[in-house]
């Protein structure tokens, strides 16, 4: 029985020799096959990483005014530093308790999960890491087959190669979806419950680290007691992980959370017409396609202010018949940069898209002769220029054509009267007047001087404003009056950053000194005469009605035509332009449509500026002040019944006394008198 007993030991002496050769050899090739998935993954390099990310907007305070989740997907990136740690230790304790030790994959979870799946004859439990679903979150399809998971297993070797394990671990809690268009553990947390990543509670964050097993089954919008069975378990996770003991486990059990109210509906974006520039400006400036505009993870800078956006929108609904069908617009800019803060382009922009303050061109009417009065000052014309208001037909054309104007409600002065008072009054007949004296073309290159784009035709109705021009283009012109004569280019964004906070584009304001100061500051103190009551004559102002709501200096001019009207001013802190009409061109029925624009303009200027120091429009050195007689625009005497004060291009201002209110007084002194009457005069 020896021999029998010793040929049992050489035969398993053999087999374990076998076994242990077979095992060196399993291990080299293991180290082999390691050695060459290394190389390889070297090799290819590190895995491109483009998540989709969800542009957000800005207004120029900060204030977040719009997103671009309107797929209802929103992704939000945050570094691992800005994450609560409670988020961190719940995510690691629920999802990966070895991740900072396994290579991308943990051959134990594989394991158990091979032998499951055996069991059920199916692949029904799954073994990936935080590493491996995060590859699977970027570049693989969520189907359950064992290709798909080899491929996985690649890619998060791959991963591990070329990112540190805080990396993947950041890229992981900003990928992973939490259910209701959630992705990434910021927009989570502000979904449901209001805050920032950064801000989360342990409680909190245990709950939505339960959620990725399940989204839609863990959610404690779907069901409660579950989500907080859920919660449960991962707080034990988290104590048998040794990231906190029971006691405080059971305490972040009992915390009574706070979750927001869920909506599923879009919401409401802050100035929809406005974000519609935005967009059309990341397109034109930086030449940037949609995909990277929606999903970039870009950071938009806006000039927007949602206050003055927030007034502009207030007044236009209140003033207007909610029953009628007439359209309005409003675009509110800063005169010394562009900066356009608040825009309206429709009343209602779910059911027209259709932006009329940036797309449409309408008639100015008579909100164009502030550009006509700044080029009569520039050819001699002066506040104080006397013609004659009344009807007249002009010829035109080499006299082939006439043209016969008519001043509002057929009121003509029949004399003659001032410029200053033909602008505040809005005579048509001055108007046409003076641009023929200086010749049509003059016009034309004028508001071509003002960044006037559109086509302007060389007529005598051009003074009107009967050649259609954009919103824009009017609000524009009106800034470089109110900053002095400085072009400035309109403008809705000021910055933007990619999605790591690198600047990509920055607006640089270059103001040129275009117009003439002196000139551009007279032509603004005769438009704040719309509101000077002292210009009265054959009718009232035009700002008559409104002049009371306004509590600061201000500068504007009203337009009308048949189917427009405008009302466009500033102040030296903001340009204001207002349209109503209809989109077909409809006739304005003046009784009810008439008083819309000025109301909204005056209305929107002083709510918009409610809090803001007051500010006068300071003169350029070459500007002359003096008290004039409104009627006549000579120097005032100590007679006049009223006194105005005007400015003059410094050498242009009148010199002579009115002579209309000398009185009985002047009267007398004018009369011949006796020797000691005049002697005593001569010495006083």
């Amino acid at each position: 029985m020896k021999w029998l007993k010793e040929e049992r030991f050489q035969y398993w002496k053999r087999w374990g020799m076998l076994l242990s050769r077979l095992m060196i050899i399993g291990i080299v090739l293991i180290g082999v096959s390691f050695g060459s998935l290394y190389l390889l993954a070297v090799i290819m390099g590190a895995p491109e990483i483009q998540v989709p990310q969800t542009t957000i907007y800005y207004d120029h305070d900060q204030n977040v005014i719009d997103e671009s989740n309107k797929n209802g997907q929103n992704r939000y990136w945050v570094k691992l530093d800005t994450i609560s740690p409670n988020v961190i230790d719940a995510t690691l304790a629920i999802e990966d308790r070895s991740f900072y030790t396994h290579p991308g994959f943990d051959f134990k979870r594989i394991g158990g999960a091979i032998l499951a799946d055996l069991k059920a004859m199916s692949k029904v439990q799954g073994a990936s890491t935080i590493t491996q679903q995060y590859a699977r979150n970027l570049f693989l399809e969520h189907d359950k087959t064992w290709k798909r998971k080899i491929v996985e297993a690649f890619y998060a070797y791959r991963l591990e190669v070329h990112y540190s394990k805080n990396e993947i671990l950041e890229g992981y809690l900003n990928t992973i979806y939490y259910g209701h268009g959630s992705y990434g553990i910021e927009s989570a947390a502000r979904t449901f419950f209001g805050k920032s990543a950064n801000d989360l509670t342990l409680a909190e964050a245990a709950m939505l680290a339960g959620i990725p097993k399940g989204p839609g089954y863990y959610s404690p919008y779907a069901d409660a007691e579950r989500a907080k069975n859920r919660q449960e378990t991962v707080l034990d996770a988290m104590v048998a992980n040794d990231s906190l003991n029971q006691a405080e486990a059971q305490q972040a059990l009992l915390e009574n959370m706070a979750l927001q109210a869920f909506n599923e509906e879009t919401k409401q974006e802050v100035a929809p017409y406005f974000a519609a520039e935005v967009k059309k400006e990341l397109k034109s400036k930086l030449a940037l396609d949609e995909r990277v505009i929606d999903q970039g993870g870009l950071h938009v800078y806006t000039t927007l202010d949602a206050d003055m956006q927030k007034t502009a929108d207030q007044w236009v609904a209140s003033t207007i018949d909610k029953d009628s069908d007439i359209q309005a617009a409003l675009v509110a800019m800063e005169p010394t940069t562009g900066a356009v803060k608040a825009l309206i382009g429709g009343r209602d922009y779910e059911k027209s898209k259709f932006n009329r303050a940036t797309m449409a061109k309408r008639t100015p009417g008579s909100t164009f002769k502030p550009l006509l009065y700044y080029a009569a000052l520039k050819n001699g014309f002066t506040p104080s220029t006397l013609v004659r208001s009344e009807p007249t037909t002009f010829y035109y054309d080499n006299d082939k054509e006439t043209y016969s104007p008519h001043n509002y409600g057929d009121a003509y002065a029949n004399d003659e009267i001032t410029l200053a008072q033909a602008l505040a009054l809005s005579d048509n007949i001055v108007a046409v007047k003076t641009h023929m004296f200086l010749e049509e073309k003059t016009l034309v290159k004028t508001a071509k001087d003002f960044g006037i784009k559109s086509q302007l035709s060389p007529i005598p109705s051009l003074a009107l404003g009967t050649n259609p021009v954009g919103m824009m283009e009017m609000a524009d012109a009106y800034s470089m009056l109110a900053n002095g004569g400085k072009s400035v280019t309109p403008h809705f964004i000021e910055k933007v950053t990619d999605r790591d906070g690198k600047v990509i584009y920055q607006h640089e304001s270059e103001a040129e000194v275009v117009l003439d100061p002196a000139a551009a500051f007279v032509t603004t103190d005769m438009m704040t005469g719309i509101f000077d009551e002292s210009l009265n004559d054959y009718t009232r102002v035009t700002g008559s009605g409104i002049d009371h709501l306004l509590t600061r200096p201000a500068a504007a001019k009203t337009g009308t035509t048949s189917t427009d009207s405008w009302m466009v001013g500033f102040t030296p802190q903001l340009t204001a332009a207002v349209w109503i009409g209809y989109d077909k061109g409809e006739k304005l029925n003046y009784r009810n449509d008439g008083l819309y624009a000025k109301k909204i303009w005056a209305n929107f200027i002083e709510d918009a500026l409610k809090g803001e120091e007051v500010l006068e429009f300071e003169p350029p050195k070459n500007v002359i002040a003096v008290d004039v007689d409104p009627q006549t625009g000579l120097l005032a005497n100590e007679n006049c019944p009223t006194k105005r004060l005007a400015y003059y291009i410094e050498g242009t201002e009148p010199h002579e006394l009115c002579a209309d209110h000398i009185g009985a007084a002047e009267e007398e002194r004018k009369s011949p008198k006796g020797f000691l009457d005049r002697f005593f005069q001569w010495i006083r």
